[in-house]
């Protein structure tokens, strides 16, 4: 139930040639407060309730529960969410004994592609691949929370 991953921004889409697979992601949050994350999310044909911990100091690290739901019952939670929906599509990029998720996000959040890599601990060693840019682990800015909030393209450049 503890999920450590880092995250990065992307720096091109040349990531798309390499993904074998792609879903869209619509999702909202019940409850988007730093401590505890609530989120419902419909990915592809299956819809998802999650609840998310607080992050570690380093943010690699929190507690993650998922369970699947139906779309149905997706579609029928996601109008109770706070404001602020995220849009994007997932793509999955495989790169040595490592999955590399890469959201690119739509809305009001047009503009941002980030990469998640799933690890064992926070220090496990990985294949970087060339499109990664900035690590961005842990900064809060970047988590789909906050995003939901405060969108991209709100922020000053």
């Amino acid at each position: 139930m503890i999920e450590t991953e880092r995250k990065f921004l992307v720096l091109s889409d040349a990531f798309k040639k390499e993904a074998h697979t792609q879903k869209r992601i619509t999702q909202g949050y019940l409850n988007s407060h730093p401590e505890r994350t609530v989120r419902i999310r419909v990915k592809g044909d299956a819809g998802y309730l999650t609840i998310k911990g607080k992050s570690n100091n380093s943010g690699t690290s929190r507690m993650e529960w998922e369970k699947e739901i139906s779309v149905a019952d997706a579609g029928q939670l996601l109008p109770l969410c706070e404001n602020g929906t995220i849009d994007k599509v997932r793509y999955e990029v495989d790169r040595g004994k490592h999955t590399f998720e890469i959201d690119e996000f739509f809305g009001e959040n047009t503009g941002l592609i980030i990469a998640e890599v799933e690890l064992a601990d926070e220090n496990e060693d990985y294949e970087r691949p060339e499109w990664l840019g900035t690590e961005v682990t842990g900064d809060e800015r970047y988590y789909n929370a906050y995003l939901s909030n405060h969108p991209y393209n709100t922020w000053k450049k």
